[in-house]
């Protein structure tokens, strides 16, 4: 019977940690959780669950203790959470499921996925973007699991967001995070698929909290970028917002979303002019 490790990497979780853990309970074998450092009670909710954690530094790129909890993982399936995620019942038994599939088994399963032309336009975009996922010659490794991004009230499904595919179920040693950027994908060595059921984020449930997260995010892309002169600025003030505002709420109907896709889609473009300020500042 093939056993599930799940694991964590946390900093100041414990508003979200137990409820992660508690969607997890019935299907993991071991927890493992890496936590740097937390300053509240994310460690003792962590060791409430029997988790093995380790306490290590804070990382800004939040990868590196991810990896370090896949290091420590004593099983050959790891499931790879967030603490603000949660595990559906039915998620859960398809997990349970596709763990003990052969590999023969687990390429028909992939067939019969209701949404398999919808996953599988979105790995394309993601192979586009990223380099090609995984190795298709290769048995299966690795599987994405479809994330509903809880934002402001409501479960966005347009503007792009949805299916938001990640893959969080790997076999060790053969997935690894190369801890550079974040919003990197975990490396495949074989095949990947997908899972059908949603992975719930319960990723800004108030506007402070994607205030904080955005500005995290927004603090590394301006570690990462180098414009250049007046082009610079017309590109990541003007012409980067513009596009991505259009893209995400007209060309993928973020105003379906309501006026939370409005707010995503808006907040997210401004992402580029904060970057680039903020890179000007740290530049002097």
């Amino acid at each position: 019977m093939a056993k599930l490790t799940v694991a964590l990497a946390t900093y100041n979780e414990e508003k979200t940690l137990r409820d992660c853990l508690d969607s997890i309970k019935e299907i993991a074998d071991e927890i493992v959780i890496v936590d740097g450092t937390s300053s509240d009670g994310t460690v003792a909710i962590a060791r409430e669950f029997g988790a093995k954690v380790s306490i290590v530094p804070n990382q800004k790129i939040f990868h590196i203790n991810k990896q370090k909890a896949l290091d420590l993982s004593s099983n050959e399936w790891i499931l790879q959470l967030d603490a603000d995620e949660r595990v559906s019942k039915k998620l859960a038994a398809e997990i349970s499921k596709v763990i003990t599939m052969t590999d023969e088994e687990s390429r028909e399963y992939q067939k019969s996925l209701s949404n398999k032309d919808l996953f599988l336009r979105h790995q394309h975009l993601l192979d586009s973007r990223d380099g090609k996922i995984g190795n298709d010659d290769a048995s299966y490794a690795a599987f994405f699991i479809p994330r509903l991004n809880y934002f402001l009230g409501r479960y966005l499904r347009h503007g792009g967001v949805y299916p938001d595919g990640v893959i969080r179920l790997v076999k060790k040693k053969q997935a690894h995070f190369p801890a550079k950027d974040v919003h990197e994908q975990i490396v495949v060595d074989g095949k990947v698929g997908w899972l059908q059921h949603d992975l719930i984020h319960m990723a800004d449930p108030t506007f402070t909290r994607y205030l904080q997260r955005n500005s995290r995010y927004i603090d590394l892309i301006a570690t990462q970028i180098y414009p250049k002169g007046l082009f610079g600025f017309i590109d990541y003030v003007v012409l980067k917002p513009a596009w991505w505002f259009l893209v995400t709420f007209i060309r993928h109907k973020g105003f379906l979303d309501s006026w939370q896709g409005f707010v995503f889609s808006f907040f997210s473009a401004l992402r580029f002019p904060r970057a680039y300020f903020r890179y000007q500042k740290r530049d002097r």
